[in-house]
Order: C-alpha cells, then structure tokens, then sequence
C-alpha cells in the first residue's frame, strides 16, 4: 500500500480469469547472477533466469512476457521437494528486491531450504509496469493530477493492465514452482503479498507447505476505503505513547496540540524553503501544504525508527519554526516509494480488486473527512479508476482464504495500513493458524529481533505447536528521539 499519488485504478465490470493452461511443463534455465536491493546497496548472490509465459492467459499464441525468478540454493539442503517463496508488497514492489533487502532476516531458513523468488508480472524484470515520478510529484497530491499522471502513465505501459492481476499471477506463480520441481512451497508474504499468499492458497492449497502473512490483507479486504481512518487510528496511538513516556513527554509536552497547530498554519498559509534532495544533495525549492504535510506524517507512520522521530520532528517545526527535518524526512520516505513501486502495476490491481466494489455510504465519506487525511485520497481513488480497464479476477476472489495449512500470522500493533484487527478476519477462517502481534511496531515486523528465528523454526517443522512466541510480544519498540543525536540515555 502507498502514498496515493499516483495510483489506482479503473472502474468496470469484472471478468473471471481462465483456468490456468495444462500441458507440457514450461522450462527455466538458471544461472549464476546477483540480486540488488531497492537502494542499489545490497547485493546477494543466487542463479537467475526467465520463464516465456504469455501474457493474456486465454492467448497462449499471442504476446509474451518474460518473468523473472531467482533461485537460492541451500546451503545443506534437507527439504528438496519443497522451496520458500518471499512475495513483496505494494502493490507493485519487485520481490527479488524485496529479498536482497531484507535477504538476513531469512538466513537461517536458508540453512535448509531453497528459496525461489519471482518479481510479479509488471513488476521489476518482469515486463516493468512502471510511470516513475521524482520526489515532488510523490508529495504533491490532488485529486487533479492524481487523474492526470495515471491517465499518462495508462498510456504509455508496454504490457496490456488487465493481465497483471493478482489472479494471474497466483497462476505464474506456480508455473515457476512446476518448472523448477518443487512439490510445494512455503510462502511469506508482507503486506499486499498477503493477499497474493492467500489467494494462492484458495488456488493451489495442495501446493502450499505452510504459509507466513506479515502485515495481513484478509482477502475481502477493500484497499482505499478504511486508508485514511487506520491512519488516524495510529497517529492518535502515537500521541498517547509519548504522553505515557516520561522522556517524550517532558521533551515534547502536548504534542498532538502541536501537531493541530501545524495542520491549521499549512492549511492557511504553505510553508515554502530550500531542502537539500535526498538523492542529490541539490538545493532544491519545496513548499509544503497541508496536503503534503498529511501524506508525509501518514508515510512515517510505518516504521518504528520513523515514528520514534515523529515528535521530534513535530516540535521543531512547531516551537522552533524548523520544517527542514519534517520535511526532509518526508522527501526520504516519498522517495523510497517511488523507487520500490511499479505504478501501473499498482493501478492494474486496485482497480480490478478493489474500487469496482466500494459502494461507500456518505456516512463512511463524512468519517473520513474527519481524519488528519480526509476524504481526497479515496477520491482520487475513484476518480482515476473511471479511466481504467478492469482486469481478470477469479470467481470467489474476495471470499476468505480457508484451508489446513499452517499459517503464521504477524502484525505490529501501530501499524497504519494493516492493523491487527485485519489479521484477526483472516485467522477466522485459517483452522491452523497463529497470529502473533509486536507491540508498538509499524507495517511488516519479520526483521524484528526474534521473528526471523521463529520463522525458520516455523517453517523447518511445518508446525505451530513448538514455537516460543513470548519473545514476539515483549519486543518493545524504538524509544522516542528527544533530540537529533537519539533517545536519552
């Protein structure tokens, strides 16, 4: 899920996806590469290659498009019938990313097992569905050029939107799993890969060894809708946190009085200054509304280390006039989304699964104009769907995933996209399930402390019943910084 700058999707009737073609087996030659992270900073050795597949699944004498996997072997392997799958979120984020990224805190599974990794139709080497923005063009949002950026993007995209569903790709995804000759797959998936785990799971549950969902979508989940009320949810949990802590308290008292004052001031008058660019260095010229002031508190609602620096970063724009910091910071997060998010393929999604099935109640539009984020993101939302051609999803797509696997649950507990309570919703249909819930941590808790071992542990016994969860919920999270040198001592 993102920053809606740019994004959604387009409103239509849905049409059902084809059962995935039978046949001969497709091949996939491996070979030795390296897989870089998002920043370009990480870099892990593994064999790589590219499966021909095509890319209306009922044409397979039509186009094609070449999907990208990658393969980790074990280093003493014990489980050759079965690999470990990470699916990246978004949507829109390249999975083979996503692992360079975070690829230690899935180390100790690769003890054992292979791990295979497939970048997402539209997503990284995979036919990239992508319309990049620079930073500015992140921040800035209206409903207007929402319209108007993803209309341009729409026009320029060298794959056609309505084949790079979550459906359809549930369906590659298996196909790499049948070219490679694994029997099965234990899947992880954070955020939007939720819902891609689940569905494969609803599509494949034969095919599936075990299954770990951080940050969970459940499958009826609408995204856009409920956006701008979990924000609110974590941004008022954040004031009452430092409230309740002596050293944020004392160092930033009344801090939700604080941030008020900022909304009122951007909302009347914007802030304009010269920001050194994250990626540069350059001086360049940004101005600061409340709009993009809103966007940015919501996008450094995520992380802890981001939401440790939050009343910092509130009190100095708010007692010390110095907007510098917030707005860098925002600049920061801005530009990381538009590195990791493939556009088109984001919109592809949201507007075959989600916005054709809002019917939202001016109740519900009443409430949210009652958040620091407003109504205007699910506008845009709606807005840019019109334009849109609806994609291919499956009959039953937003039914609930139900099946006896074990599933490991995870969520942190000030997440500001995918509370807990969603997680919940979909343990209500999982018989062999745990949901597992880090207090005070933000969207995707798999690199916190003792998770990436209980993982591994889960995953090498295939069971719930062992694990020592107790870790998981005494984890704290990072303490508040009440200067730019750190937290007190």
């Amino acid at each position: 899920m993102r920053l809606i700058a740019a994004a959604l999707l387009g409103l239509g009737l849905c049409a059902c996806a084809p059962a995935p073609q039978t046949g001969d087996k497709a091949t996939l030659e491996m070979e030795p590469c390296r897989l870089h992270g998002a920043s370009g900073l990480t870099s892990i050795a593994a064999e790589c290659g590219y499966l021909e597949v095509p890319e209306n699944p009922a044409d397979p004498a039509g186009v094609t498009i070449s999907l990208f996997v990658a393969r980790i072997p074990a280093l003493n392997p014990r489980f050759p019938g079965t690999a470990f799958t990470t699916i990246a979120g978004g949507p829109g984020q390249a999975s083979t990313q996503f692992y360079a990224d975070y690829a230690a805190a899935f180390d100790r599974i690769t003890r054992h097992h292979d791990v295979v990794v497939l970048d997402q139709r539209g997503t990284g080497k995979s036919n990239l569905l992508d319309c990049p923005y620079d930073v500015d063009e992140m921040l800035e949002f209206s409903v207007e050029t929402a319209v108007a950026r993803a209309d341009e993007c729409r026009a320029n995209l060298p794959g056609d939107p309505r084949f790079y569903t979550t459906s359809v790709a549930v369906d590659d995804l298996d196909q790499v799993r049948a070219a490679l000759g694994y029997d099965t797959l234990d899947v992880y998936g954070v955020s939007y890969g939720t819902r891609m785990a689940q569905h494969y799971l609803k599509q494949y549950p034969q095919r599936m060894r075990t299954m770990i969902i951080d940050g969970v979508v459940p499958a009826g989940e609408l995204l856009g809708p409920a956006i701008a009320l979990d924000a609110q949810v974590a941004l008022e949990a954040l004031f009452a946190r430092c409230s309740s802590d002596e050293q944020c308290s004392t160092s930033f008292p009344a801090i939700a009085e604080s941030f008020s004052r900022l909304a009122q001031r951007l909302r009347a008058d914007p802030v304009t200054m010269n920001v050194a660019h994250p990626a540069t260095g350059e001086l360049t010229e940004v101005t600061l509304d409340y709009t993009t002031f809103a966007g940015t508190i919501r996008l450094l609602l995520y992380t802890p280390t981001t939401v440790a620096l939050l009343p910092l970063l509130l009190h100095q724009a708010d007692a010390q006039d110095n907007w510098a910091p917030l707005i860098a910071q925002g600049q920061i997060a801005g530009l990381a989304v538009a590195d990791q998010l493939a556009e088109g393929m984001h919109n592809a999604i949201m507007c075959s699964e989600d916005a054709p099935f809002y019917g939202i109640s001016e109740a519900q539009r009443a409430a949210l104009a009652q958040t620091f984020l407003g109504a205007q993101q699910l506008e845009a939302i709606e807005a840019v769907c019109r334009n849109w051609p609806a994609g291919l999803i499956d009959d039953g797509f937003h039914q609930p995933a139900s099946a006896a696997v074990p599933v490991l649950l995870l969520s942190g507990s000030a997440d500001p996209i995918t509370p807990p309570k969603y997680a919940e919703r979909a343990a209500a249909h999982l018989p062999d399930s745990l949901h597992l819930i880090a207090q005070g941590h933000g969207h995707g808790v798999v690199t916190q402390r003792c998770v990436p071992g209980l993982i591994a542990q889960f995953v090498e016994e295939a069971s719930l019943a062992d694990l020592e969860t107790d870790c998981v919920a005494q984890q704290l999270p990072a303490p508040f910084f009440t200067s730019f040198s750190g937290p007190a001592p």
